[in-house]
């Protein structure tokens, strides 16, 4: 996304390698791909309310009309789940759950094609867990845009993965979907992992 400088290796979009692009052009690919972090709270700042943070997104990315940009917050509160009324809120002010809704919406504000989801439930509970999962795929019929979940968890990859990478110290090992490379690994670091999660 854009957030730190890649120190090796290459990733691709549409074949163009974004770790190379520069300037507006780098603008205009990252926003094309947004993030939803493991620590949603972490990923706000305290100081500033959740629809402030939502809005800047907005007016950095997109190019919207600066007199529709708080409907466009509460539309995106609304998508995910929250009230209006909490674009006025602080993170500290939010739940775990909540928090996530809203770093999911702050996310959803510039219609990235790509949603990187790195660990996104694992700081909730399992019933918020399911709640979260269930939005994310909501919102990834509802606009068509693909989801790339990183995760620890592999039940949860079963459940709601087509393809899945399995990598180790920053490589991939193993590759395919879901079903097959979970029944049928053919690396014994994945076949490790499987028996360290049952």
């Amino acid at each position: 996304t854009g957030l730190h400088t890649a120190t090796s290796g290459s990733i691709f979009l549409d074949g163009m390698d974004i770790t190379r692009v520069s300037g507006k052009k780098r603008r205009a690919t990252y926003a094309r791909v947004q993030m939803v972090f493991q620590d949603a709270a972490g990923s706000f700042n305290p100081r500033r309310t959740i629809g402030a943070m939502i809005g800047e997104t907005i007016c950095r990315l997109c190019t919207p009309d600066v007199r529709n940009t708080e409907q466009r917050v509460s539309d995106l509160l609304a998508e995910v789940g929250l009230p209006a009324s909490y674009a006025t809120r602080y993170p500290h002010e939010m739940s775990g759950g909540e928090c996530q809704r809203a770093a999911i919406a702050r996310a959803m504000a510039v219609h990235p094609e790509i949603l990187i989801c790195d660990e996104a439930t694992s700081a909730l509970d399992v019933s918020v867990q399911a709640k979260i999962i269930a939005l994310l795929l909501h919102l990834q019929q509802g606009h068509g845009m693909s989801l790339l979940f990183i995760s620890h968890d592999l039940p949860l990859v079963s459940s709601i993965a087509e393809r899945v990478l399995i990598m180790r110290d920053g490589r991939i090992i193993e590759q395919g979907e879901t079903e097959r490379v979970l029944a049928h690994p053919n690396d014994s670091y994945t076949r490790n992992l499987l028996r360290s999660a049952l």
